[in-house]
């Protein structure tokens, strides 16, 4: 296995070279043309279902920028492979606040492969952004949309249910990135969906097998990018993303830095990517809806959705089956969250078996509340409302207690349950939909 150091010396440099906008039966075929120098060539795609129609009426430039954006974002699926010293924009114009933007979302969005891999990323020029064109970015679509429409990314998971449930009766579309077997359940219920297909290119596989490195990349921040541009072309005026507040706790600090797997689903990241659309690319709004909401609050509201009960999935292991796998620490957090409201009555619905049942699982129900060095790196809520969850759990459970519940209550911290009540300021909701979740949280 090559190490770390010869990787960056045998490729220097990473470039975006270019890209290609095909029809293909109505589609969009977008193609990015990727070189980690010396000598190896990516060409991953993206194709937008039934776009090529729409598109063709966008003002001049704009697909051309969309694109030439949504390249930019593939980059760190592919740079970090050999994690170049450089990465040459010649696709297309970046100013100097764009390459900052950029450079601020490869090391922060990139923050769980550096610590995985044990590579300091903090040292001077590890790794430098340039453009082979410096000036007037690409034209930015100026016009104004007619109407409020949402365009709402569907995970599968439980918190854009709630997210679709909530909004149904707006003016909205469904939309799906390569949408798991969960996903595509629940935009059926949806009169409107737009769907695209991303493919890796499979050479990135082949470099993993031979030793190059491989982790974690920042894909919100893929869904963000490739659900504005569908917005534009489709012609919907908000994303409607459904990120809670838990994410915006980080998972360890390494480096002195905060590492965050979640980073590319923080307000701060939705912030940042808010003001960099309007500047650069286009009118297109982004938001989240649950943004005000810890994830134990949203499960109480999906609580009371049965319906999608048995449709929805949160384990990433189980996405190819479409099943849960029982034993990883996205599961153990639903199925903790979820107790409180439903039990195991309802929960022998959506899982196999009681988890409280299982004590191998310990280790990480103490990642889960903090008792141990770090949180696991997946999508899960926060150390205090976890906390909260397992001693509802333990109230609700009763007699006899589950073994994993009594293994776990003596090191169980102090508890806030005003959590469940709790409203996050922090958010970029319209004034309606404050009032629309507000309701339903006090419902």
């Amino acid at each position: 296995m090559p190490s770390l150091d010869a990787l960056r010396k045998q490729h220097p440099r990473f470039v975006y070279r270019g890209y290609d906008i095909a029809e293909q039966d109505g589609d969009l075929r977008l193609t990015f043309d990727f070189l980690i120098e010396p000598d190896i060539e990516f060409a991953p795609t993206l194709t937008l279902h039934n776009a090529a129609k729409p598109a063709s009426a966008l003002p001049p430039g704009v697909l051309e920028n969309l694109t030439f954006h949504l390249g930019l974002a593939e980059i760190p699926s592919y740079w970090k492979a050999a994690a170049s010293p450089e990465i040459v924009v010649a696709a297309g114009p970046l100013d100097g606040a764009q390459i900052t933007w950029w450079h601020k979302l490869l090391l922060e969005g990139m923050g769980e492969y550096f610590n995985v891999n044990q590579i300091d990323f903090t040292q001077p020029g590890f790794v430098r952004i340039l453009a082979e064109n410096e000036e007037e970015p690409f034209a930015r679509d100026e016009r104004i949309f007619d109407e409020r429409r949402f365009l709402i990314p569907i995970g599968g998971g439980k918190d854009s249910a709630v997210t679709l449930q909530l909004l149904r009766d707006l003016p909205h579309a469904c939309f799906g990135l390569n949408p798991i077997a969960a996903a595509s359940l629940m935009m059926e219920g949806c009169t409107e969906q737009i769907r695209v297909t991303r493919r890796i290119d499979r050479r990135l596989l082949d470099l993993n097998a031979a030793g190059y490195l491989n982790g974690h990349t920042p894909f919100s921040s893929v869904v963000a990018f490739v659900s504005t541009a569908c917005a534009q072309i489709f012609g919907y005026s908000h994303i409607v993303l459904s990120n809670e507040r838990s994410s915006n706790e980080g998972n360890v600090f390494w480096l002195g830095r905060e590492i965050n797997h979640q980073y590319s689903k923080t307000f701060e990241f939705e912030q940042a990517f808010r003001q960099y659309v309007d500047r650069y690319i286009g009118p297109v709004v982004y938001f989240s809806f649950l943004r005000p909401l810890y994830e134990v609050q949203i499960a109480r509201l999906f609580a009371r959705m049965p319906d999608y009960h048995q449709v929805f999935l949160s384990c990433n292991r189980g996405q190819k089956t479409n099943t849960w796998c029982h034993e990883c620490s996205k599961c153990l957090f639903v199925f903790t969250a979820l107790y409180p409201f439903i039990g195991w009555e309802g929960l022998s619905t959506i899982f196999d078996h009681d988890l409280f049942h299982d004590t191998d699982l310990l280790p990480i129900a103490h990642e889960l509340i903090g008792t141990a060095d770090q949180k696991p790196f997946e999508c899960v809520g926060t150390h205090a409302e976890t906390a909260l969850a397992f001693s509802m759990s333990l109230q609700q459970a009763g007699n006899p207690t589950p073994p994993l519940l009594a293994a776990l209550a003596p090191e169980l911290p102090p508890v806030d349950k005003t959590l469940l009540d709790a409203w996050n300021p922090e958010h970029a909701l319209p004034a309606d939909l404050v009032a629309l979740l507000k309701d339903a949280l006090h419902a």
